[in-house]
């Protein structure tokens, strides 16, 4: 029978989809649930596991029953997840210990300052710092691995949004967790193995490269499980680490619609948004507006060191070569202007958004600063909290609504230009996708604030694109590279057209309100 078809499932922060995609890469079908957030204090974050994948299998069964397709057509299923989002289950019953705690949770954020502060991060910190001082004699100092790892390592710290951090929290405070876990009783893993786990009736245990370089407790420069990374927090501590497999590979079968379907990638999403958009070439960047905006750039063979606190990591692994990247993270982006819709009740829903904002000429001096969960990259401020700056009695509704737009290119332009420190690469186009991309508004004030074209696809799930080629590629229906640079299609180009002395004002002023956010809980 002729498998046709690739499945999809992409699972968000706010939401899960599953799309089907042909042998020419159009999607046949999509089905989209959003997926409840729990916020049981301020800062805290989590997700009940048993119910994402209770909406992977309903979204999924949907896009097959509207398709007409049935899984003797589906070459292979790929599997796209929100990152560093963890849990840890009982490695027989499959019974959450506790609920996923997401990437935005900021509830470790003392335990994270305390390791920064500890005696080893101090030496850590100061040995890079030396080498970062030497190393400006010579350019092998600062190309050989070990120099890259302790650059980065004067200036890396750990966060609450990682994975140790997550996994330590549940060991201590849920009744029981440390002495199971040291029976050898439960598993972690993200939401990407937690899924295969579920899908294979637990018979992998298993995550890619991509994602695991995401957790926090992984080496990319050594590509090993990092004891300086997981000893601050204790871990493993018994807990069962997932098996590591390429990120186009094998993830073994799941009959959960019937007749079996090979799973045959498992990829982060900003990763996989990367490879959706064709970024093969170093020095090329893409940025997913969704939940958050993730900036990637591709780095090539080698892991890159960042001295802007960027995070390197393994973009992808397929055919026993690994491809790096390095990320700055912005963990408020559409979030904002759902805070507008669900909050403020300003918006009725987030297209309207793009239309306020376009009927004012500017903020009238108007900031926001949207620091709901702290500042990501590249301030990596857990405590600053989100601020509306500049209010006058003459500011409007639109305003604010196109301040809460601006706050999401600024961000994007605090990244890129630690991007260029660090790699010395000149960026002069990105490659924007997610949802949030298809705000014009948003699209062009981005190109005005970088002074750089933006160009947007016509596809905007990069995401969900990136994990069906690579499953199909390793189902044998695509080729790397030329059949994906073959297909990606251009929707639109913003070009800058904003006057460089009020592109520098504007964004003067935004670096202003952020000094009024940080250090603030």
């Amino acid at each position: 029978m002729d498998k046709r078809y690739v499945l999809v499932n992409d699972v968000g922060t706010t939401g899960v989809r599953a799309v089907l995609f042909d042998r020419d890469a159009n999607i046949v079908h999509e089905t989209y649930a959003e997926i409840p957030q729990v916020f049981p204090k301020p800062g805290w974050t989590e997700q009940d596991p048993l119910l994402l994948y209770e909406k992977c299998v309903e979204v999924t069964r949907e896009t097959l029953r509207a398709a007409g397709v049935g899984p003797p057509h589906i070459a292979a299923m790929g599997i796209a997840t929100q990152r560093a989002t963890s849990l840890l289950w009982d490695r027989v019953s499959g019974e959450p210990v506790y609920n996923a705690i997401t990437w935005q949770d900021t509830r470790m954020s003392d335990a994270c300052e305390k390791v920064n502060r500890s005696p080893l991060f101090r030496l850590l910190h100061l040995l890079g710092n030396i080498y970062q001082r030497v190393a400006v004699l010579g350019e092998g100092l600062r190309r050989n691995r070990l120099g890259k790892l302790l650059i980065t390592a004067a200036h890396f710290t750990v966060t609450p949004a990682q994975s140790s951090a997550h996994a330590r929290w549940i060991l201590d405070n849920v009744e029981g967790a440390a002495r199971r876990a040291a029976a050898r009783e439960l598993l972690f893993g993200t939401v990407d193995s937690w899924l295969v786990w579920k899908y294979t009736r637990g018979a992998v245990h298993a995550t890619d490269y991509s994602n695991v370089s995401a957790t926090g407790m992984y080496d990319p420069f050594g590509m090993r499980w990092s004891p300086l990374l997981l000893k601050p927090f204790g871990l493993p501590g018994g807990l069962h680490l997932p098996e590591i497999r390429e990120t186009s590979g094998d993830f073994g079968v799941t009959d959960a619609f019937g007749e079996p379907i090979p799973i045959r990638s498992v990829v982060a999403d900003q990763q996989a948004a990367l490879f959706g958009e064709a970024c093969f070439e170093p020095g090329s960047v893409k940025c997913t507006n969704g939940t958050g905006s993730f900036i990637d750039m591709n780095t090539g063979g080698e892991p890159m060191a960042s001295v802007h606190r960027l995070t390197p990591m393994i973009a992808w692994r397929i055919g026993g070569k690994t491809t790096y990247m390095i990320e700055g993270i912005i963990s408020s982006a559409g979030s904002s202007v759902q805070w507008l819709r669900d909050n403020l009740q300003i918006i009725g829903d987030a297209a309207e958004s793009q239309g306020l904002a376009q009927s004012c000429s500017d903020c009238g001096g108007v900031y926001l600063v949207p620091a709901f969960t702290g500042l990501t990259a590249p301030y990596w401020d857990p405590y600053a909290r989100g601020t509306v700056i500049g209010l006058t009695r003459a500011t409007t509704r639109e305003q604010v609504v196109r301040a809460t737009l601006e706050s999401i290119a600024y961000q994007c332009r605090d990244v890129i230009e630690a991007m260029r420190g660090d790699s010395g690469i000149e960026v002069r186009s990105i490659k924007a996708d997610g949802g949030a991309s298809r705000n014009d508004f948003l699209m062009q004030f981005l190109a005005d604030i970088l002074d750089i074209q933006v160009e947007r696809p016509q596809m905007l799930e990069a995401t969900a694109l990136g994990a069906a080629y690579l499953a199909g590629m390793a189902a044998g229906l695509w080729k790397y590279p030329d059949d994906i640079l073959g297909t990606r299609k251009v929707e639109r180009v913003f070009a800058p057209r904003m006057d460089a002395a009020a592109r520098e004002e504007l964004y003067a002023g935004w670096k202003r309100a952020v000094e009024r956010a940080r250090h603030w809980a």
